[in-house]
């Protein structure tokens, strides 16, 4: 199967599972006292800085869920767009498990503006409000679409003028970082973030993800949060082997940077199909587009995808690490001989 589905339907990248064999060689300490461990905390401040704080967990949604719940009290709250991740797609796990309420702002591209806060903000003091706190961003969004340094930096001003912190939900910032040409340093820590779910199993990893505070110790207690949330591996080598095989070279970028390209070499494509029109900006490796609800449902039964708006007909295309522009002519082609068919 080829699918267009998402990222997260794509295999191992074979240097990852490389790197995963090395660390499977005779015993090691347990819960994260490993040699693997201690170079992938150590890569991971070279690119963060010598301040960054990280925490190896086992998901996106456990690296969102500590973020926030690390920061925030059971009266506060983080403001986030309402078409985030951290509000539509971790089933209530934010209020359930970190015990905070989402504040939820509409957007047009998925990006939050500073000048959005203020609104939510009129009550900040008032014992009878919830206190926003937090301000969660994810980047690249759920819409595709990537923020520029100048617009985190706006927005993480405007949240540290208010007394509130800015966290980054990078499930996909490898992807964010390669389409700015800047470093995974440049579009977070410079960039005035504080706390980052730093993504790797989308970008070429089996199953890992990071909790890294950028600019301070994490809050007191952190490693008992992350044991109750059952995210302490007892053969944290084998997490940390993947870490270290995406960072310690250039495979973080090289396998971001294909899937970006494919993502716009298949809206190039799909551009020229009459039926078919790309309905977003394409920034990373997100493809959004309308076309007829039946030629959708022809071709994801050879090419599997989602639809993401019921009512529009807009679907989501996403392409890997491992997505080949074989892939991209065999998908296209697909969609131009259904359009044709419905057409005549």
């Amino acid at each position: 199967m080829r699918a267009f589905a998402s990222d997260n339907y794509a295999g191992v990248h074979p240097e990852v599972l490389a790197a995963i064999a090395q660390a499977n060689t005779d015993h090691m300490v347990s819960y994260g006292a490993d040699p693997w461990t201690a170079r992938a905390e150590e890569l991971l401040r070279v690119q963060f800085g010598a301040t960054a704080q990280p925490w190896l967990v086992f998901n996106g949604t456990a690296a969102n869920v500590l973020s926030i719940g690390a920061l925030t009290r059971s009266w506060e709250a983080v403001i986030t767009p309402d078409s985030s991740h951290l509000h539509v797609d971790e089933a209530a796990a934010p209020e359930r498990m970190a015990g905070v309420k989402l504040l939820t702002v509409p957007t047009e591209d998925g990006r939050l503006a500073p000048e959005q806060l203020a609104p939510l903000l009129a009550r900040q003091g008032d014992e009878h409000a919830p206190q926003a706190r937090v301000v969660s961003i994810a980047n690249a969004t759920e819409l595709g679409t990537v923020y520029s340094l100048a617009q985190t930096r706006a927005l993480a001003d405007a949240a540290h003028e208010h007394g509130l912190l800015l966290h980054v939900d990078g499930s996909r910032l490898a992807n964010a970082a390669v389409a700015l040409g800047a470093s995974l340093a440049e579009v977070t820590v410079e960039a005035g973030a504080d706390v980052l779910s730093l993504g790797f199993t989308k970008n070429g990893a089996m199953g890992v993800e990071a909790v890294v505070f950028l600019h301070e110790p994490p809050p007191a207690g952190f490693a008992w949060l992350r044991k109750q949330h059952a995210q302490l591996s007892s053969k944290m080598r084998f997490m940390a082997a993947q870490v270290v095989a995406l960072l310690e070279g250039d495979l973080w970028a090289r396998s971001a940077a294909h899937a970006n390209a494919m993502a716009a070499l298949l809206a190039a494509e799909v551009s020229g199909i009459p039926g078919v029109r790309v309905s977003r900006p394409v920034q990373a490796n997100a493809v959004f587009a309308v076309l007829p609800r039946d030629v959708a449902d022809e071709v994801r039964a050879r090419f599997p995808f989602y639809t993401w708006d019921e009512r529009t007909g807009e679907v989501r295309w996403m392409c890997c690490w491992d997505t080949t522009e074989e892939d991209v002519h065999s998908f296209t082609g697909a969609l131009r001989d259904a359009c044709s068919a419905t057409a005549g």
